[in-house]
């Protein structure tokens, strides 16, 4: 419609400086540290949705860090549409590996550099400002509900009681979110399906002090060898899951799915160049896109013990810890998986070292209908201005918050996220094109549109 590209090429310059303001705000809802930040960010939101046009923005208190909610309602009997997305971001560290301050956007190469750029400040302010578009030139077509937390990098362990307590307000005809990825702008894609996830923290306990490595090496296990040896045996050498009943209640995608995600365009050479490696590993028997999507998957997050700082110091550790994480397909369930990964732990743990393995946080994989009004019109919306129609894939990454969502409103959910793969999501160096930016404010609107002529 031309009345909202006028609107958001006069303002684009605008739109652009409100989400550097936000991006500067270190909003880690892992550190207690920020927690000052963490309601500073949430009342900046709230701001910003008042200033778009919601007629009401209001900060809720959890237990943890606030959900930030707003609602803009034309008339009762229209069409309402439920914006999800949070304003918390991941860690910065290791900081010495950014190009540039983590919480000092800077634009490079059309490029926006900072921690949350892409996950999810840019792409959900995108929805901000969509809102801002079609209040101002009086063509906002639905109800618009926005619900902005500050969890989910931490598994969003207060949301559930927040929408569980609020089911009035939250009411909706459809929940849309913006926080994953596209395959390109050349190549407009949707996921219809996100992955879950258990992540769980390991403390591996030899000897009851850290030892002389002369004096006892040799004789005493160290925790840290006997950690390594214990993950390295959950894949084998196939790279299969070799934890008992991993992989029972997966549902396996049929030839058709396979078929169709074979026809997102996919440059191996490019893939590995991008990310510096000379040879790709996974599961034998699937290609990337299949690893990253359909199939599930345990990594190693984090693993550490002894002496890591400067200069040597030869010590025999008496503990060992890891950081694990498991990606969850249908119909895998995260308390299983859970269950499954301390269990197995537990039992392979030999004699002279003791394990003591606990849930971080967790969440269920979410698939999506393509056959929904929802998805049709976020479909039509980026034919719309993309001249061309998306590509449904499934995402590699986890929402926690979807199927209870979804359990307990009791409607669908349409991702459409505007993000890159190659953004360095959780990594340094974070960014967000601004072109993707525009894009996404600029294609809102019509999700908004077709959904109410849908309905």
């Amino acid at each position: 419609m031309q009345v909202w590209k006028d609107y958001q090429e006069k303002n684009k310059e605008a739109f652009l400086n409100e989400l550097l303001d936000l991006l500067r705000i270190p909003s880690v809802s892992a550190k207690s540290e920020h927690k000052a930040d963490m309601l500073r960010c949430a009342e900046a939101v709230k701001k910003s949705l008042l200033e778009a046009g919601a007629d009401k923005a209001e900060i809720y208190p959890t237990d943890g860090h606030p959900v930030v909610y707003g609602e803009k309602i034309i008339d009762p009997s229209k069409p309402t549409v439920l914006v999800y997305g949070h304003y918390d971001v991941q860690p910065a560290e290791p900081l010495e590996l950014w190009h540039s301050g983590p919480f000092d956007p800077v634009i490079k190469d059309g490029k926006i550099f900072a921690r949350g750029s892409c996950d999810d400040k840019g792409q959900f302010y995108m929805h901000v400002k969509a809102l801002e578009t079609m209040v101002k030139t009086n063509t906002l077509p639905t109800n618009i509900k926005f619900c902005i937390e500050g969890e989910e990098e931490v598994g969003s362990p207060n949301l559930g009681k927040f929408v569980k307590e609020h089911k009035d307000l939250l009411k909706a005809d459809c929940i849309l979110i913006s926080d994953s990825a596209m395959i390109s702008l050349d190549t407009p894609s949707i996921d219809i399906g996100m992955r879950g996830l258990s992540y769980i923290e390991v403390e591996v306990t030899g000897p009851n002090r850290d030892l002389h490595s002369g004096v006892y090496g040799g004789a005493v296990a160290n925790p840290i060898t006997i950690l390594a040896k214990m993950i390295a045996s959950m894949h084998d050498e196939n790279n299969h899951i070799t934890i008992p009943g991993f992989y029972d209640d997966v549902v396996e995608s049929s030839e058709e799915e396979r078929a169709l995600l074979a026809k997102a365009p996919y440059d191996e050479e490019e893939f590995k160049k991008d990310l510096g490696v000379k040879a790709l590993w996974g599961e034998k028997g699937y290609t990337t896109n299949e690893r990253t999507g359909i199939r599930p998957t345990l990594e190693l997050n984090g693993i550490w013990g002894g002496y890591i700082g400067e200069g040597a110091k030869t010590v025999l550790p008496s503990k060992a810890y890891a950081k694990i994480s498991a990606r969850l397909v249908p119909n895998q369930q995260s308390d299983t998986i859970t269950k499954l990964l301390i269990e197995h732990l537990e039992k392979s743990a030999p004699p002279y070292i003791t394990v003591k393995a606990e849930l971080h946080h967790g969440g269920e994989p979410y698939m999506t209908p393509i056959d929904s009004t929802a998805y049709k019109a976020a479909a039509k919306a980026m034919h719309a201005t993309f001249g061309k129609d998306p590509i449904p894939v499934r995402g590699g990454g986890s929402i926690p918050i979807c199927a209870l969502f979804e359990k307990e409103l009791g409607i669908k959910i349409v991702f459409m996220g505007f993000g890159l793969d190659s953004d360095n999501l959780h990594s340094p160096n974070e960014k967000f094109n601004v072109e993707n930016f525009y894009k996404g404010i600029e294609t809102i609107p019509y999700f908004h549109q077709y959904f109410a002529e849908m309905k």
